[in-house]
C-alpha cells in the first residue's frame, strides 16, 4: 500500500456516517452485516448508506459479499491494521521505540 492509498482511506472516515459504519462493522468482526441492518442499527436512510458503503469498499476498508440475495458488508482487517501501523511506520528512523514513561507524558502535557 502507498500514501495515495492511505489518504483515500483516511479521507473515507474522515465523514460521520461512513465512520460510524466502519466502526460497527469493526465489532461484528468477519460477520458483517446487511445494508438493510446496517441503516436501521445507525438510523442512515438506505440511499445514503449505499453512497457511504460504495465509499468504504472502494476505499478498501470494507469488503462486500454476496449471501443469497443479501450483500453483506465486513470491515477488511488487512487495511484497516495497515492504516494505523502506517502513520507511525519510519517512527524513530525504523528503530523500535518504547511507548514514553509517565513522567514524559506529564512534562509534554504542560508544553502543550
Amino acid at each position: 500500500m502507498n500514501t495515495t492509498e492511505a489518504i483515500s482511506a483516511l479521507a473515507a472516515l474522515a465523514q460521520d456516517s461512513r465512520l460510524a459504519v466502519f466502526r460497527l462493522l469493526v465489532q461484528l468482526k468477519p460477520a458483517g452485516m446487511a445494508a438493510t441492518k446496517i441503516a436501521e442499527q445507525l438510523g442512515v436512510l438506505p440511499s445514503s448508506l449505499s453512497f457511504h458503503l460504495k465509499e468504504l469498499t472502494h476505499a478498501g476498508l470494507i469488503i462486500p459479499r454476496q449471501e443469497g440475495r443479501f450483500v453483506i458488508y465486513a470491515a477488511n482487517f488487512a487495511t484497516m491494521n495497515w492504516l494505523i501501523a502506517f502513520p507511525t511506520d519510519s517512527c524513530c528512523g525504523n528503530v523500535p521505540c518504547s511507548p514514553p514513561l509517565p513522567q514524559d507524558r506529564a512534562s509534554d502535557a504542560t508544553l502543550a
